[in-house]
C-alpha cells in the first residue's frame, strides 16, 4: 500500500490528482496546514505539496501574504518531511518562480527572476529546499507549471470561451504569440510516472504540454468545439492597449493584464522530465487537453 500525502487537495489540481492517483491503487491523505495537529503521525510514501496562494491578477492582496503561505508554509512542511521517514517530496512551484516573461524558452536552469510577490514568494520556497542537504534515500522535486487546466478549470480559457460562445468578435488577431500549457491529465500522469519509477533523480522539473499554440488557434479550438463561426478581428494593437488600460481602472476583463496573459509569448520546454521518465510524447497533445477542457464548459 502506497500512501501518498496531498496538500491543497481540495483545489482544481488537488482534485484531480486525488482521483487519479486513487484509481491507481494509491491511497491519499489531505495535509491541512491551517490544523495545528498536521504534523502528527506523517507516515507514508510521499508528500505532494499543492497548497499556496495563487496569483491575484485584480491585485488587491498584501503581498506578504504571498510570502506567509507560499514560502513559510513550504519551509514548515519540508522541515517535517527531512525529519521523517517519507522518501518523496513533490513540491509544486511555478514557472512565474523562474521569469515573468519569456522571450525564447524557458529551461530549468534559466537564472530566475520573478517580478511579482507571487513568483517571488514561490523562488524563496525553491531556494530554501535547494538550501538543504537532503539525505541520500530520499527524492525532492521542485515542479514548475505552466499554465494549467482541465475539466472545472476557470481563467482566461473560460473569458475566451464566454467570448466566442456569445458570438464576440476576438478583437486580439492581430497579436501572434506561442505559449504552453499544461492540461491536468498530462499533469496527473507526470506526478504518477515521478512516483512509480524510483530512477528519476531529484530536480528542478518544467511542466507543460508537448505543443505550443497560439491564444488565435485556441481561439479556433473553442470555435470548432462549439461549433461556431471564427469572427476574429485585428484591432489595431495600439487601440487594444489603450482599451486595456482603460480597464485597470473600470474593472472589466479586458484590462492591460489580461492581455499581457493572451498576447504573450510563454513557450516551456518540458525535455528534461521527459528524458528523465524515459518516453518522447506525453499521452495527450496540447490540442486534445484544450478540447476536453472546452467541451467540460459547454456540459455547464
Amino acid at each position: 500500500m502506497k500512501i501518498i500525502y496531498i496538500t491543497g487537495v481540495s483545489g482544481f489540481v488537488g482534485q484531480n490528482l486525488q482521483k487519479h492517483l486513487s484509481n491507481q491503487s494509491y491511497v491519499i491523505e489531505p495535509i491541512l496546514l491551517r490544523n495545528p495537529n498536521w504534523k502528527n503521525n506523517l507516515n507514508g510514501n510521499a508528500i505532494v505539496h499543492l497548497a499556496g496562494k495563487a496569483h491575484d491578477t485584480r491585485k488587491i492582496n498584501n503581498s506578504s501574504e504571498y510570502f506567509e503561505v507560499n514560502t513559510d508554509l513550504t519551509k514548515n512542511l519540508f522541515d517535517v518531511f527531512l525529519e521523517s521517514e517519507i522518501k518523496d517530496f513533490i513540491y509544486f512551484s511555478s514557472v512565474k518562480a523562474a521569469a515573468d516573461n519569456v522571450s525564447d524558452i524557458l529551461y530549468e536552469d534559466i537564472k530566475p527572476n520573478p517580478k511579482t510577490p507571487y513568483g517571488q514568494s514561490k523562488l524563496k520556497a525553491e531556494e530554501y529546499i535547494l538550501s538543504k542537504e537532503i539525505p541520500e534515500d530520499k527524492r525532492v522535486f521542485i515542479i514548475r507549471p505552466c499554465m494549467i487546466h482541465g475539466p472545472g478549470n476557470k481563467g482566461n480559457l473560460n473569458l475566451l470561451f464566454n467570448v466566442v460562445k456569445k458570438g464576440i468578435p476576438y478583437p486580439l488577431k492581430s497579436f501572434k504569440n506561442e505559449r504552453s500549457f499544461l492540461s491536468i491529465d498530462n499533469l496527473n500522469f507526470l506526478v504518477k510516472q515521478i512516483l512509480d519509477n524510483k530512477d528519476v533523480p531529484s530536480g528542478i522539473y518544467n511542466f507543460s504540454d508537448d505543443e505550443v499554440l497560439s491564444t488565435n488557434e485556441v481561439v479556433k479550438i473553442i470555435c470548432s468545439v462549439l461549433n461556431k463561426k471564427d469572427n476574429s478581428i485585428a484591432v489595431p494593437k495600439k487601440l487594444i492597449n489603450c482599451m486595456g488600460k482603460i480597464g485597470d481602472f473600470i474593472k472589466i476583463p479586458l484590462n492591460s493584464e489580461s492581455i499581457q496573459k493572451l498576447t504573450e509569448n510563454y513557450r516551456v520546454s518540458n525535455l528534461k522530465i521527459k528524458k528523465a521518465i524515459g518516453i518522447e510524447k506525453l499521452p495527450n497533445t496540447a490540442q486534445q487537453g484544450l478540447e476536453k477542457t472546452i467541451k467540460s464548459f459547454t456540459n455547464k
